[in-house]
């Protein structure tokens, strides 16, 4: 006698409450894919965190005077693009995106500590997160940050990926780029900036609207040591 087919048991294949965010996420990274394949070739007009801090100025009815001007590579100071990779970065011409090193440095820190004592962030990755998000930190927007770097280096190059964050990251309030901000601190060009204005504006990134680069003695001298250490 023929045993009945019983019905498709519940639970086969993936709950919608998992195909969604694996949906969303794989169409993230096609528009991202897309859009890196874009910024090779075409500046940005705005990025995510431009967007945030004119947000921010509208929401507190705050004035917001954007400086920017993008300028190539070959016109950023030397000194400046030395600076910026030996303080935030300084396997940069090694690693595919992710400096995986400085991860497990960073995670057996993590463990001894019970805390997380500092970031791991390639210059890659802040370019993604200033290109695509905010500086609100959660778990989600880290995963695109890991899994989209490794891809902007490869469709985009070391060398753009440099342009690119230099002619975008935040330098002060409203203040964007290298260009911007040379003009803002120092009253010259990107191209122009000395050995210490470089290292001084460096020492601001990891907090660009609160320091300033004539109070980064400290801090602007052990950049210049690790330049020195890098061959610069």
């Amino acid at each position: 006698m023929k045993r009945k087919r019983g019905r498709k048991s519940k639970g086969r294949g993936i709950p919608w409450w998992i195909r969604i965010p694996v949906l969303i996420f794989l169409g993230l990274h096609g528009l991202g894919a897309v859009s890196l394949v874009a910024l090779r070739f075409i500046d940005p007009i705005t990025t995510g965190v431009q967007t945030q801090r004119r947000v921010e100025a509208w929401l507190s009815w705050s004035d917001y005077d954007k400086r920017s001007t993008f300028v190539p590579l070959e016109r950023i100071s030397p000194h400046l693009q030395h600076a910026v990779i030996a303080a935030e970065d300084g396997r940069f011409y090694q690693h595919r995106g992710i400096d995986w090193q400085q991860v497990e440095l960073v995670m057996q820190e993590s463990l001894e500590e019970g805390e997380i004592p500092r970031g791991a962030s390639t210059i890659t990755q802040q370019l993604v997160k200033n290109l695509y998000f905010t500086t609100h930190r959660n778990p989600f927007r880290k995963l695109l940050e890991y899994t989209l770097a490794p891809m902007a280096s490869v469709i985009l190059g070391r060398r753009r990926v440099l342009e690119l964050y230099l002619n975008t990251v935040e330098w002060g309030p409203g203040v964007w780029g290298a260009q911007a901000a040379a003009e803002y601190h120092y009253r010259s060009s990107a191209g122009k900036l000395t050995r210490e204005q470089a290292s001084r504006l460096a020492a601001c990134l990891p907090l660009p609207r609160r320091r300033r680069p004539q109070a980064m003695n400290r801090y602007s001298a052990i950049i210049e040591t690790r330049m020195g250490q890098l061959g610069w």
